[in-house]
């Protein structure tokens, strides 16, 4: 485990824009038992979570479709959330970072490391936001 005080700048990258910590595993229950949208992300230490994956969700919730709610836990440091997180991912295996979105608390898209890593934060963008509008728009009446 990262001491704290070295983590805060990447905590607050993702909660600056809106989105929740969830701490704990209760936090993760409770996200996800709410009815909508709810993204998860998955945050990480490493560098493609700082280069790409935190700048291309904050570039993405500037979209105008978005996730009803956003919840993020740190790999790494909040393990009870991040493990829980990850036992609604449907038998994916773990990686960090990963993005997730759920609907109604049932996972409709993830995307893991190997896409964030080989991608750049625009790109990674663009992909949630197709995902958004996929799975996060409201049905026409």
């Amino acid at each position: 485990m990262y001491p704290e005080l070295m983590i805060i700048p990447m905590r607050e990258e993702l909660t600056r824009a809106g989105i929740t910590e969830a701490r704990t595993a209760e936090d993760v229950d409770s996200a996800l038992a709410k009815s909508g949208t709810t993204m998860v992300v998955v945050n990480s230490i490493c560098g493609c979570a700082a280069g790409k994956m935190r700048p291309g969700v904050r570039l993405a919730l500037q979209h105008t479709t978005k996730p009803d709610q956003s919840v993020t836990v740190f790999a790494g440091q909040d393990r009870e959330a991040t493990e829980r997180a990850r036992s609604n991912f449907g038998g994916h295996p773990p990686t960090s970072p990963s993005i997730a979105i759920f609907r109604d608390g049932q996972l409709v898209y993830l995307m893991q490391r190997s896409a964030i890593e080989s991608s750049t934060a625009p790109a990674i963008a663009q992909e949630l936001t197709r995902a958004f509008e996929a799975y996060c728009a409201t049905p026409a009446a």
